[in-house]
């Protein structure tokens, strides 16, 4: 397979569902709670799949930002301060792309304070799946068995064969019942106030720039020359695609966006690996908005939880065994305490107490070493 190419087949379609564990909840919550247009929501965000997956030729996932959304749907924004949130971040990460202040963040990240962010995020990935594993343990135990089974199978790839299972049992509930009819749905065009921006910014966009410099830029360009070695995506290429998706998204329903670490591992686990699965993802997302905005949020709502953990599950291992190239003891020590600050504070501290960690050790140790060649002088 040629790298920066596109196929379409099962595999590549099995790969675009690899990052639905982390999509559903937020989509739901931004839906339901905040009273997102769900035609706007999913067009755009389809659009914006296809956009990078042409651009890029290779899988690059399109997520919610994370410490946005959270606080969104726990605050209950209106609409618009959703929308004039997504706004004033695409502002930033033009800024930060075309001013060069990501790829300066990017070449002071230490290798180690990386790898520890994405272990971080496996494991956080891996605690939400056990409480969604919980809602129903025998088939959440199967879903991963059939996952990891099927993974690999041309025919009949794990990702799809979790997404027409859960479909049956909805069914075999009777859940059907209660979704509305399909129904040709156009997104909106929407707006928001200026002061609505500012205002965002502070109660959440604000804290949500280092979850993003380091998941949605530095982890996910680490990632690529992971799985693509031959293949070089910089981090001021993620940080400009950001910025200008999320300046376009906000006057049609969109919802704030970003790359992520999470679902490029996802999309690559479950099989993703040509721009393929992104157009693939995106027409999937487009349908819906247009042909299942009545009923989509009835839908997701309706699907099992405990598949959806099963899914999160494998993709929270496949972002923690990136672990192992990190060797050296200094290095080590450096990934545990970015891991253990992340997940038991929040990411962005786990950066930042992760990278003084690396350098005040790279202190210590040449003034050791310039102590030591003078005691031996």
């Amino acid at each position: 397979m040629r790298v920066g190419s596109f196929e379409f087949n099962l595999r590549e379609a099995a790969g675009s569902m690899g990052d639905f564990g982390t999509l559903f909840p937020l989509a739901i919550g931004y839906i339901v709670v905040c009273g997102l247009n769900p035609a706007g929501f999913l067009v755009m965000m389809g659009l914006a799949n296809i956009g990078t997956g042409l651009f890029y030729r290779l899988p690059m996932p399109i997520q919610p930002m994370k410490v946005l959304a959270v606080i969104a749907i726990a605050q209950r924004w209106s609409p618009s301060m959703v929308y004039a949130s997504a706004f004033g971040m695409g502002v930033i990460w033009l800024v930060f792309g075309l001013t060069g202040v990501m790829g300066w963040i990017a070449k002071v990240t230490p290798h180690a304070v990386v790898r520890g962010i994405q272990v971080a995020l496996g494991l956080l990935l891996a605690l939400k799946a056990f409480n969604m594993l919980s809602t129903w343990w025998l088939l959440g135990i199967l879903s991963i068995v059939l996952a990891l089974t099927l993974r690999r199978n041309r025919y009949a790839p794990g990702a799809i064969a979790l997404v027409v299972m859960g479909l049956v049992i909805i069914f075999a509930r009777g859940q059907w019942r209660g979704i509305s009819p399909p129904g040709l749905h156009l997104p909106p065009l929407t707006t928001f106030e200026l002061d609505e921006v500012w205002a965002a910014l502070l109660l959440a966009g604000f804290a949500q720039i280092p979850l993003t410099a380091t998941n949605a830029v530095i982890s996910t360009s680490s990632l690529i020359k992971t799985y693509w070695p031959e293949k070089k995506v910089p981090e001021r290429q993620l940080s400009l695609n950001t910025g200008i998706i999320n300046l376009v998204v906000p006057f049609f329903g969109g919802m704030p966006m970003c790359h992520g670490a999470g679902g490029l591992a996802g999309q690559y686990y479950f099989g993703a690996r040509t721009g393929g699965a992104n157009i693939i993802e995106g027409l999937i997302e487009i349908f819906m908005g247009l042909f299942l905005a009545a009923s989509i949020a009835q839908l997701l709502a309706a699907f099992p939880t405990a598949m959806i953990g099963a899914m999160l599950f494998l993709v929270g291992v496949e972002l923690a065994r990136f672990a192992t190239d990190v060797r050296m003891k200094g290095d080590v020590a450096v990934l545990c305490v970015t891991v253990v600050v992340s997940v038991v504070a929040n990411m962005a501290l786990g950066f930042l107490v992760g990278v003084a960690a690396h350098y005040l050790a790279r202190v210590v140790s040449e003034n050791w070493q310039t102590d030591r060649l003078r005691g031996d002088g």
